[in-house]
């Protein structure tokens, strides 16, 4: 199948790039810079230097794909203008065809608590925006699915290496690794490499709707902190962060999303076929590619 991608090299792109072209599938990827250019075409696809803010410019690159991924997430104020650009360029290339369309949310938009695909949305402020969003895409006349990663975990990117960087500090059992929060919450996970394959699933089998991207496993902050403390030679010593602190670290609105206790169940996603395979986030901080010494060497 002719893809076309955006957000190539990121870490959920990059992966779902080498997943597609592991499957035989021929990507076009939307670059902005000479670099990224280089760092598809290295990974098997073809750059297009095109804006994805422009609804008119990727109407005419979707014009000539037969199935599109948008995995890319700038993650700042622009992110909803891209997300729109992208769902009104798609609904014009795909709509009234059979064309398959995989969008990407987050995990973060169910709020609190445990839930499926099928459950009613509670976004905190920093995600608040997708649902319109989201839903004004599953509205259109277009073979669509919505996946939502959980906090996504490998290479020694993304959230966790928040975890595995967290300042050293002070605390009653000596020093040890700063929590978010007290830790007690759980966190909703998925390995960037299993997540791949859910993307390619779905994209394949024309899927719809919503498609949880998480795991079986819903560790702790605590527990996964403790493993990152272990693998920096401080013998699992953490230290919990009032709320108002955490907030100071972050910034209320991530610092919010952080703190959220979720344990979601991914339904609709086990019914295409997807069981993830890779490693746990506990085994990726304390021996994986988040311990020190993967890190020294990347």
């Amino acid at each position: 199948m002719r893809v076309l991608l955006t957000g190539g090299t990121g870490l959920v792109g990059s992966a779902v790039l080498r997943e597609l072209h592991g499957r035989g599938h021929e990507v076009t990827a939307l670059v902005r810079s000479e670099a990224s250019a280089a760092s598809v075409a290295a990974a098997g696809a073809t750059p297009a230097q095109v804006d994805a803010y422009d609804a008119d410019a990727l109407v005419a690159v979707l014009d000539r794909a037969e199935g599109a991924i948008h995995a890319a997430a700038p993650g700042d104020g622009t992110s909803e203008a891209l997300d729109r650009a992208v769902v009104e360029a798609v609904t014009r290339a795909f709509g009234g065809t059979t064309r398959p369309f995989v969008h990407t949310s987050g995990v973060w938009k169910w709020g609190r608590g445990a839930a499926t695909e099928s459950s009613p949305t509670d976004p905190p402020a920093i995600v608040a925006w997708r649902v319109a969003v989201e839903e004004l895409l599953l509205a259109q006349d277009v073979v669509a699915s919505v996946v939502a990663p959980g906090v996504v975990y490998g290479d020694g990117r993304g959230i966790p290496a928040l975890v595995s960087g967290a300042p050293r500090v002070d605390g009653p059992d000596g020093p040890g690794l700063a929590l978010v929060g007290d830790g007690a919450q759980h966190w909703s996970v998925v390995h960037v490499d299993d997540l791949a394959v859910l993307y390619a699933l779905a994209l394949e089998q024309g899927a719809r709707g919503h498609l949880l991207g998480t795991t079986a496993e819903h560790p702790t902050v605590r527990a996964l902190t403790e493993a990152a403390s272990r693998a920096a030679g401080l013998d699992g010593v953490v230290v919990p962060q009032s709320v108002e602190a955490t907030r100071e670290r972050f910034g209320a609105p991530f610092a919010d999303a952080l703190l959220l206790d979720q344990a979601t169940r991914a339904v609709r996603a086990a019914a295409l076929g997807w069981t993830p395979v890779r490693g746990s986030l506990v085994e990726e901080l304390e021996s994986g590619s988040y311990a020190p010494e993967a890190a020294a060497r990347s």
